[in-house]
């Protein structure tokens, strides 16, 4: 691999990079950024957790002037997590430089987001459905704009932001640089590269390189009422240090997160109606350990990028198989292991296969643990833990507390007592789960898109509805929300 020095970058850009602590660049970057530099559009093919962020983020900062007061650059995001993580990413990188980017998106309020482009930042990082009510507003001009990125490209495809993508690229300068990045590359969106891009340079980072191979894949056949109990089964005997897990639905997100707060586990949830406030809490918390399991929709989950995660559950099967590779991609990074498990219920086991076929690994069939099992967890980690206190910690001002309470009792009753105290026995109280019915194994999996590019549900009918926090437009029962700039579906599915 090539460092970052050896990718012919200026000393400010490059002092950004090594103060940011990378080093050698990862394959995505170290293809796209030679390219990117010498004008050349770019269709890069790449999953989450490559290193691509900045594969697009260090061309853009370089190609940028700085001391300019226009808007250069624009990178457009399927949601307003990724969107704000690729601005902070790019601030970093654009900190030597003196170039500024700001993440626009929908949830927040457009008059604080009119005060911040006040400040005339070089690069915006927006989700499309708040770029396009701000150039309505005529509150971002794109008459300047040097360089376009659109980053998951298949995301915002699948969330019905294909229109309102051609409309933006339609108003910025046919002379731009345009890079696109997606994890798969459906027709439509060779089409919309074909239409927009100028004989773009192909870069593919296989998906078998960079999705599972520190990542150990497992599956366990449970019924839907039996899930929760083996969930917490499982949690009692992996303990594991940071884990997430997938729910399908806002509600099922809901009562996760609640049911295992009820049986003593550190759980907060989060989906697309949580606050902005509320979401950035639940992170900040999850990525200090201040809470141990993140409960998480796909859509809240997507480009959240988190180290140290040990576990992944995916509690209900993905809707298709480009979900799985992106859920279980939260684990097994920066060479570090992961453990991905799937609850799939007796239905849904052609759903697995399919997800086995896509990623070209097999997964490991585990049977269902025991709630003996679950105690013996518990037991063996409480010992592990007495353990690793004897081995590293000062006990000494314990020792005449320990002969005192010898003089009462012999070693291996208060021993058992201690272990007794210090175990989490598994917790008895009822939490009932609505149930969510298993996927249809014909229609989840004839394709995450159709000819026409737009996004499909589980009864494979064109799904245009958009999620509260992406200022899109449901064409069949929106209305418009004046007070947010964005459209304001009167029903939707739950994500």
């Amino acid at each position: 691999m090539a460092t970052f020095r050896e990718l012919g970058l200026s000393e400010r850009v490059l002092s950004s990079v090594e103060n940011m602590g990378f080093e050698e660049a990862t394959p995505i970057q170290e293809q796209t950024i030679p390219k990117a530099l010498e004008g050349k559009d770019v269709i890069g093919q790449a999953q989450t957790g490559t290193g691509k962020t900045a594969a697009f983020g260090i061309p853009l900062v370089e190609k940028i002037e700085a001391g300019t007061e226009q808007i250069q650059g624009i990178v457009l995001s399927p949601t307003r997590e990724l969107a704000m993580q690729v601005a902070e990413e790019l601030n970093k990188i654009g900190q030597f430089k003196g170039i500024q980017t700001l993440p626009i998106y929908g949830g927040q309020e457009i008059d604080r987001q009119i005060r911040a482009l006040k400040k005339r930042p070089q690069i915006i990082v927006a989700t499309p459905g708040r770029l396009m009510d701000h150039m309505r507003r005529k509150t971002i001009r794109l008459g300047e704009i040097k360089m376009v990125v659109l980053d998951e490209a298949d995301e915002m495809l699948n969330m019905g932001f294909i229109e309102d993508i051609q409309t933006i690229l339609e108003e910025v300068p046919e002379n731009r640089q345009t890079l696109l990045f997606s994890a798969t590359m459906p027709k439509s969106i060779q089409n919309l590269a074909q239409r927009f891009m100028k004989e773009p340079e192909s870069i593919s980072i296989k998906a078998k390189e960079v999705t599972v191979a520190n990542i150990e894949q497992n599956y366990l056949e449970v019924p839907e009422k039996q899930k929760f109990d083996v969930l917490c089964r499982l949690l009692d005997m992996q303990s594991p240090e940071l884990a997430i897990v997938f729910g399908r639905t806002k509600r099922r997100v809901d009562e996760l997160s609640e049911g295992l707060n009820k049986r003593g586990y550190s759980a907060e949830g989060i989906h697309g109606d949580l606050t902005q406030s509320k979401r950035d809490s639940v992170m900040r918390q999850f990525k200090e350990g201040t809470i141990e399991i993140l409960v998480a929709t796909d859509v809240a989950a997507r480009g959240l990028d988190i180290s140290g995660v040990t576990h992944v559950y995916n509690f209900d099967i993905p809707q298709d198989p480009e979900s799985y590779v992106h859920r279980i991609g939260r684990t097994g990074r920066a060479g570090k292991t992961g453990l991905a498990l799937t609850f799939v219920t007796p239905r849904e086991i052609g759903q697995l296969r399919m997800i086995e076929q896509i990623t070209k690994r097999k997964m490991t069939r585990m049977p269902i643990p025991t709630l003996v099992e679950a105690i013996e967890g518990q037991q063996r980690i409480t010992m592990e833990k007495l353990q690793r206190v004897i081995d590293e910690e000062d006990i000494s001002p314990y020792r005449g507390l320990a002969k005192d309470l010898l003089d009462e009792t012999d070693s291996v009753t208060l021993l058992a007592a201690a272990l007794k105290m210090l175990t989490k026995e598994p917790d008895r109280v009822e939490v009932h789960l609505t149930e969510v019915a298993p996927l249809r194994s014909r229609a989840a999996y004839r394709g995450a898109y159709d000819q026409r590019g737009h996004g499909r549900n589980d009864k494979g009918r064109n799904n245009r509805s958009y999620g509260n926090d992406r200022g899109g437009f449901n064409k069949e029962r929106g209305r418009r929300d004046s007070k947010r700039g964005g459209w304001k579906p009167n029903s939707f599915p739950k994500d």
